[in-house]
């Protein structure tokens, strides 16, 4: 009965994943109380009948392998047991820091099955991160590669190591889990409240916060990042994101398999655009995700030159650039399509397949989630704090709530929840990001979003990657200033700075003018994404002028 439930809301979003209007009408999340999604779902629907023999994983490179639903059933039924053996129990936090190989899959569908909640890691971690993630998760296993082994040094001793690729001292091969049967029965039921996964937030603005993700919050949650990818059964699906984070579970293990996708993986020593490219040719895959930075090196290819079997293209992580969609468009007569999500959540925001987009716009709530925009006194507004209605209107994907670190949870309450996010919404419905709540300010009365000044910078062709800030000012009492990372070749001379400062005279209005510049380097986040608030921190307790730094003032033909 529970897999019948969530296959007709499954195939009611693939049926209509072109028709909006009538999906985001007529779509329900499904009721379940009694859910665990890798026995309910990925064992019952994926891995018998049609569908058991068809890919479900299918990596290139480093690690290669090719598993069918039912191989893939099978191994994790193997793992599963094997953990049971060594004590994995019921609510167990398990601690999976491995790359883009098979067992991070198997691992993760096996905990599931055990009813152990999975904590994901980035193997960027250092030793002092391993061993702070597995004391504030209060984790009990800890599964990684072996050639990680090293940095165990700080983890208290009695939490087992389970590693990959052999068993240095002290730690259990990853081997001898797969040695025990094939069939699994499960010890219990699984409410569909019953935690299933904690992650870590990336931490650009502050500590990491540790969220609590149930199989209902998760798992069905999915629903919506699957109707945003635009998958069907059969498809070939392959995402740039890297383990340990929620947009990995996004793209790369709920969204496909909710819909009998194959995960497709193409592992690379370091990223290489062009051999990427020719891997997603060469294995006809038919839909890419893939984040801001990799879609910026992808344009500056000859793309047209790549006979590509893609039918969807996506963006997430941070808002794309519309210049750049553009340039992919005229290129393979596809438009990349945003979405809007967090790790809090699942897709929440997105243009679906089949829907017209605005350039700059992140589209449409997608089924399930509702909206609200709330001004500084909390009133609803079209422009304002993004914000989530609970009660009655709550979705299904929204996290249970904030893991504390004594293991308690902090529940998400109130009237609402606030994504931490500004955004506006036009008359046709079209929401457009503003920026964080965090990095939106105001110079002389007017409300400036980094984004925007990003996107315009980004025009340039000598700009890689910018940041805009705020910097105190006494006439205005902020102006932007943009942190830039020039493209391969270029300099930081002052004939560069003039450049890039005629560019945004010629685009921007005045009041929203990027008045200073400086060429550096971003500090980011071991995910990726720029913190910002080191930025603004440094100009705060800046006293004097900012070496490299070019002021508009430099420039008089900027006044002609």
């Amino acid at each position: 009965m529970t897999t019948a439930v969530l296959k007709a809301a499954r195939d009611f979003m693939v049926a209509h994943r072109t028709d909006y209007a009538r999906a985001y009408a007529e779509f329900r999340w499904p009721l379940l109380d009694k859910f665990n999604w890798a026995l309910d779902w990925f064992d019952a629907e994926l891995a018998t009948g049609a569908s058991a023999d068809r890919p479900a994983l299918w990596i290139t490179g480093a690690g290669a392998a090719k598993l069918t639903f039912a191989e893939l059933s099978a191994r994790s039924n193997r793992v599963a047991n094997g953990l049971r053996a060594l004590g994995a129990r019921r609510g167990d936090r398990i601690l999976v820091m491995l790359g883009n190989i098979a067992p991070l899959w198997e691992v993760m569908l096996a905990a599931m099955k055990l009813g152990c909640v999975v904590v994901p890691a980035t193997t960027l971690l250092t030793a002092d991160d391993l061993a702070e993630r597995v004391a504030r998760a209060r984790g009990r296993f800890v599964v990684l590669g072996a050639d990680d082994a090293g940095k165990l040094g700080m983890l208290d001793a009695s939490v087992p190591r389970i590693t990959v690729g052999g068993a240095p001292d002290g730690c259990v091969d990853y081997a001898s889990l797969l040695t025990g049967s094939a069939e699994f029965t499960p010890d219990g039921e699984t409410n569909a409240d019953d935690p299933m996964l904690v992650y870590f937030t990336s931490g650009t603005t502050a500590r990491p916060k540790l969220v609590l993700h149930s199989h209902k919050t998760y798992a069905l949650g999915h629903l919506t990042s699957m109707y945003w990818l635009g998958l069907m059964p059969g498809d070939i699906h392959h995402a740039i994101a890297g383990a340990g984070w929620a947009k990995h579970a996004w793209s790369c293990f709920f969204a496909p398999w909710m819909a009998g996708a194959t995960v497709f993986i193409a592992n690379q020593p370091r990223f290489d655009a062009p051999a990427l490219l020719q891997t997603l040719v060469d294995c006809k895959v038919t839909s890419l995700c893939a984040p801001p930075t990799a879609w910026r090196v992808f344009v500056q290819q000859d793309l047209r030159s790549f006979k590509i079997s893609l039918r969807e293209l996506l963006s997430a992580g941070e808002p794309l650039n519309p210049e750049v969609i553009d340039q992919v468009q005229a290129a393979w007569g596809i438009t990349i399509r945003d979405g809007y999500g967090q790790t809090e959540t699942t897709l929440q925001i997105a243009n679906p397949p089949g829907q017209k987009i605005k350039p700059g716009s992140m589209g449409f709530p997608m089924p399930g989630y509702h909206f609200r925009l709330l001004d500084a006194e909390d009133n609803d507004a079209e422009e304002g704090a993004l914000c989530l209605p609970l009660g009655a209107d709550r979705p299904a994907g929204l996290m249970r709530g904030y893991q504390r670190d004594d293991g308690t949870i902090e529940p998400v309450e109130g009237e609402v929840y606030r994504t931490g996010d500004v955004a506006n919404r036009d008359a046709d419905g079209y929401f457009t990001y503003v920026g964080r709540a965090d990095d939106v300010f105001k110079s002389s009365d007017y409300r400036i979003s980094p984004f925007e000044l990003e996107s315009v910078l980004i025009e340039h062709p000598l700009v890689a990657e910018a940041a805009v800030v705020p910097v105190p000012d006494a006439r205005r009492l902020y102006i932007p200033k943009a942190y830039i990372v020039l493209a391969g070749g270029a300099n930081g001379s002052p004939e560069t700075a003039l450049s890039i400062f005629q560019h945004l005279k010629a685009r921007l209005a005045p009041y929203k003018r990027i008045r200073r510049l400086e060429f550096s380097d971003l500090p980011k986040t071991i995910s990726g994404k720029i913190r910002r608030v080191e930025l603004r921190q440094a100009e705060a307790a800046r006293t004097d002028r900012g070496a490299g730094e070019f002021r508009e003032e430099d420039f008089p033909e900027l006044s002609r």
